[in-house]
């Protein structure tokens, strides 16, 4: 995993979440709900991408190469 890939995978969420945030009428907790599930998503797979925790059982997140 390079931090070039790293840094593509962040653009591209970020600029993902900023589409359905502004352009998609959703409520408010719904927008936070969605947030924060792609922050923990996202999360995950930055410390599993580092070695920092291990796989999940039963959850597949893609590696990068």
């Amino acid at each position: 995993m390079t931090l070039l890939s790293i840094a593509v995978v962040l653009v591209v969420v970020g600029v993902a979440l900023w589409l359905i945030n502004t352009y998609i009428p959703m409520a408010g907790g719904m927008k936070s709900l969605l947030n924060i599930i792609a922050f923990v998503v996202v999360l995950v797979w930055l410390l599993q991408g580092f070695g920092v925790i291990g796989t999940i059982p039963g959850v597949h997140i893609p590696a990068l190469r």
